[in-house]
């Protein structure tokens, strides 16, 4: 059996990205993200990587767009008011169809807000994370043992489907500890990228990686095919847990460390005969509709367990199409649920 080891959160999610063979790394601090460049400061030059503090957010995510066309690995890091000023890259990495993980590690807003852990930036994941017609995979871990399986999942799913990950995490996973294992990342380096800015060497014809065209029909072309990309995507990697759900009345749905602590109160609800059950997202987009709509069928109610005012909500809401009550259990500002209160919400479902 691998040895465990005591790690931090985000200093585990920068291990594992060089487990999976990320080798350039640009970023810039913001609390509570920091160790994560720090982390990689010291140990890309270690592994023959690249570590640089850019001048800006918006500086950083350039330089993942010109590693990312040139065929490597890239990752950066930031906080909330960080990624928003990566948006427009985002958007660009898109529109170029390049592959990159991007880390969120959340804290309260809106804008400068405090440093304390939200969930808040979920719209931003799904719905807005830049201009234009796209989508990002979005992993949300609920353990640091997690942070590291979808660290090296991130890397192979953006290789294969071309397209920006991110992994949307919280002050709190970031920062708290835990023991994990930390050879458990089978990455698939091996991945051919034709695509890829390597210079032609006279061997091949020159590659162009561009998300500008003047021509409205070529560009619709394009975006409709990158939406028959993301239905794939949807069908094949739309990930979830259930938890108790199989007989549940009533269904909490959270994510992240949010679901650690709705877990408790499920198992509360059931020592006290009542029958709770929990669907936690591992994807947040592609979301779980199918297995939401099923759940809708047997259940009496759902009770959504966020830190923000009421975000991921509305997509359960638009999953179980009506059938049955959504209820909101949500802190914002930095503050966290505590499992009375889910408990609280359970019985108040059932009421």
């Amino acid at each position: 059996m691998s040895e465990k080891v005591l790690m931090k959160g985000n200093e585990t999610l920068a291990e594992a990205a060089i487990m999976a063979g990320c080798r350039h790394f640009f970023g810039y601090p913001i609390t509570p993200q920091n160790e994560i460049a720090s982390y990689m400061a010291k140990r890309m030059p270690k592994v023959g990587g690249t570590y640089l503090q850019a001048e800006s957010e918006i500086a950083a995510i350039n330089m993942v767009i010109g590693a990312s066309a040139a065929g490597v690995r890239v990752m950066t890091s930031s906080s909330s008011p960080g990624i928003a000023l990566k948006s427009e890259g985002l958007s660009y990495l898109a529109g170029c169809d390049l592959p990159a993980v991007i880390v969120n590690i959340q804290r309260g807003g809106p804008g400068l807000g405090g440093i304390r852990p939200s969930q808040a930036d979920y719209f931003l994941a799904t719905r807005s994370a830049g201009h234009g017609d796209f989508h990002m995979i979005v992993l949300v871990p609920d353990s640091i043992q997690e942070m590291i399986d979808l660290t090296g999942k991130a890397f192979d799913l953006a290789d294969e489907y071309r397209m920006t990950v991110m992994i949307l995490g919280d002050g709190m996973l970031g920062q708290m500890m835990e023991p994990v294992v930390l050879d458990k990342i089978d990455a698939k380096t091996d991945i051919n990228k034709d695509w890829a800015l390597t210079g032609t060497k006279d061997s091949r014809k020159k590659n162009i990686v561009n998300s500008l065209y003047l021509e409205p029909e070529v560009l619709e072309e394009l975006n409709v095919k990158r939406f028959g990309k993301y239905a794939l995507v949807k069908e094949k990697e739309t990930r979830y847990e259930e938890y108790m759900a199989d007989d549940a009345e009533v269904v909490i749905v959270a994510y992240g460390i949010c679901a650690r602590i709705a877990k408790n109160a499920v198992n509360a609800a059931r020592e006290n005969g009542l029958k709770a059950g929990l669907i936690r997202p591992i994807t947040v987009w592609p979301f779980p509709d199918d297995v939401l709509e099923k759940a809708a069928d047997r259940a009496k109610a759902f009770v959504v367990v966020e830190m923000s005012m009421g975000q991921m909500l509305e997509d359960v809401e638009l999953a179980v199409r009506c059938k049955k009550p959504v209820i909101p259990c949500n802190r914002t500002g930095g503050m966290v649920p505590e499992p009375d209160a889910v408990l609280a919400a359970i019985i108040g479902a059932l009421s």
